[in-house]
């Protein structure tokens, strides 16, 4: 049996290019004890594995030349050594970027095809999702009646920000998308009070615009001229939870900083960086509150689907366009 998986060769200078990678026929090695086999189904491409791609210091390693890279990933286990894990078993596991995976089945979680779609497990009810409950309501600190300004807000963690916030009782949930059709989608799909589109002028003033009495709360998906918008607008006592910095991810040059940090002395605003991994204490809790807002269909979800293990790349290089509306999937 073959595999196909995805290889790192060099490490990408700005933006990444399709001979920076190589996908490559190896053999299926079959599992020892206390492993599976699994046939992926669905694999997960993210903005993060851009700084993955460098070999720049960083909270986790990154990828190793000329071997496999890692991602989210779900899968049917094919084969087992390993005793709770039977053959037919669906898991959630990090042996993306591949066919199929061969690992230790401590690092593989159990989920339930017939609860949910198997894809949404890498999205809305999998980390993606934990990364906005916990960067909402632990790290910005969300209370009822804030108001919150969320960057990237048709991705696939910007949308369930949004979302979660309204249901928790913000008083106006504002979004920024790159196109219209995002913008009109935000509004009249995910209940967002406000959105627009931050190409068609100042990221300051249509904030202004939309959130004339300020925000109490921003989630950072974007950085650069959004964040220092999300300054600007900052109410007293205002948090900024950090989890991305989309628009700086290919940039050859240290980018900028915000003009006006100053600002954040009057206001006591406070900005946090936050890691998923940091907060994986909050699962049982995410899952029990925001499975049954999905069911219920309170909490509504997009995926952008691309077929074939061979378009992995093209799916992560469309993340990092934002041609995504919500989780980009690929369906091996």
């Amino acid at each position: 049996m073959i595999n196909r998986e995805w290889h790192l060769l060099s490490r990408p200078v700005g933006w990444p290019k399709p001979e920076d990678f190589a996908l490559v026929e190896t053999e299926i090695r079959q599992p020892t004890e206390g492993q599976v086999l699994v046939r992926n189904k669905y694999l997960s491409v993210d903005p993060y594995m851009r700084g993955r791609m460098s070999d720049a210091k960083s909270y986790t390693a990154p990828f190793e030349l000329g071997k496999a890279m890692q991602g989210g990933a779900v899968g049917e286990v094919i084969a087992s050594e390993a005793e709770g894990v039977a053959v037919g078993d669906h898991v959630l596991h990090f042996g993306g970027w591949r066919e199929y995976a061969t690992f230790d089945a401590a690092q593989a979680v159990k989920v339930d095809p017939e609860a949910a779609p198997l894809s949404a497990y890498l999205g809305v009810l999998g980390m993606t999702g934990l990364t906005a409950y916990a960067g909402l309501l632990r790290t910005a600190v969300f209370k009822e009646g804030d108001s919150v300004f969320v960057s990237g807000a048709a991705g696939a963690v910007g949308s369930q920000v949004g979302q979660i916030a309204k249901l928790k009782g913000a008083s106006r949930v504002i979004g920024s998308a790159g196109s219209d059709d995002k913008v009109k989608l935000l509004v009249e799909e995910y209940g967002f009070d406000a959105a627009f589109n931050y190409k068609n002028g100042s990221v300051s003033e249509q904030l202004r615009a939309a959130a004339p009495d300020g925000v109490d709360v921003y989630f950072d998906n974007v950085g650069g001229d959004h964040l220092e918008a999300a300054i600007g607008s900052l109410n007293q006592g205002g948090r900024i939870a950090v989890c991305g910095m989309i628009s700086i991810y290919n940039s050859t040059e240290p980018a900028p900083g915000p003009k006006n940090l100053a600002r954040l002395i009057a206001t006591r605003g406070r900005i946090e960086g936050f890691l998923v991994s940091d907060h994986y204490d909050l699962q049982p809790q995410f899952v029990q509150e925001v499975g049954p807002w999905v069911a219920a269909g309170a909490l509504k979800y997009r995926e952008t689907v691309v077929e074939g293990i061979e378009n992995n790349l093209e799916a992560f290089l469309g993340v990092l366009r934002g041609d995504n509306t919500g989780k980009m999937i690929v369906k091996v």
